[in-house]
């Protein structure tokens, strides 16, 4: 719902687009798009896909008419080499990508390409493909991670969208979020580490896979900005991380 909103949160991501901006493309890694094996959309002109249901048509009506861009794809696969990387004609932006860039990016004229998450890779496997992704950002290419640090959606209090988190949720996404400050990526390769607080806040891995690939394509000593930073419904992290603006 955060497509059709105007609040702090789209006020926010419309800032942070402010301060990157125009790239040349963006490369995003949307926990909504799970493969077998890695995978790129490489088509001239994604579609934009509704994979949810239950939600108001004014959401199913929304389009996100961005380019896609062919050559990123293959550059993509270039850089991942020698992991295979099969080039997509089917996909699209799912609402992992587009619910953000509406707002980041409304006028959709810059090419988006999505990046598949394999879901036969290790955490620390999806940290080393981000960091080969890296030479992208110089590139003029804005690598966007659509995830959620904390994301369980069964145990959210629908009611009370304010209401303080839960203490493991909050146990979980300071000590995330202190490891991003500190640039400290191995404890995020091994959140499962956190017990009982990481279990309840990551119970599928998707939503938190995108994070480790902005932390691989982070360079040394970049500076982290926090904005947004809450936990919506008391188990829904809408933390917003920016690396490298300046």
């Amino acid at each position: 719902m955060v497509a059709l909103e105007q609040s702090a949160v789209t006020a926010a991501w419309k800032g942070l687009a402010g301060t990157i901006g125009k790239p040349k493309a963006i490369l995003c890694i949307s926990a909504h798009w799970v493969t077998r094996g890695t995978a790129v959309t490489a088509m001239a002109q994604p579609r934009t896909i509704h994979d949810f249901g239950a939600f108001p048509q004014a959401l199913f009506d929304m389009q996100y008419p961005a380019p896609g861009d062919p050559e990123l794809a293959h550059r993509v696969r270039e850089l991942l080499a020698p992991v295979p990387v099969a080039m997509d004609a089917n996909w699209g932006l799912d609402h992992g990508t587009w619910t953000v860039l509406v707002h980041a990016y409304p006028e959709a004229d810059i090419p988006v390409v999505q990046l598949g998450l394999d879901a036969a890779k290790s955490p620390a496997e999806h940290w080393v493909l981000g960091k080969a992704l890296r030479p992208l950002r110089d590139e003029g290419v804005l690598i966007v991670g659509s995830g959620n640090i904390v994301h369980n959606l069964p145990a959210m209090d629908w009611g009370n969208p304010d209401a303080p988190p839960y203490p493991w949720a909050d146990r979980f996404n300071t000590a995330m979020l202190d490891a991003v400050v500190e640039d400290n990526p191995q404890a995020l390769i091994d959140f499962e580490g956190l017990g009982e607080d990481a279990r309840l806040s990551v119970p599928t891995p998707d939503h938190f896979w995108p994070l480790l690939y902005i932390m691989g394509a982070r360079y040394p000593g970049e500076k982290v900005r926090l904005d947004p930073n809450f936990i919506h419904h008391k188990s829904l992290g809408m933390t917003s991380i920016l690396i490298g603006a300046d």
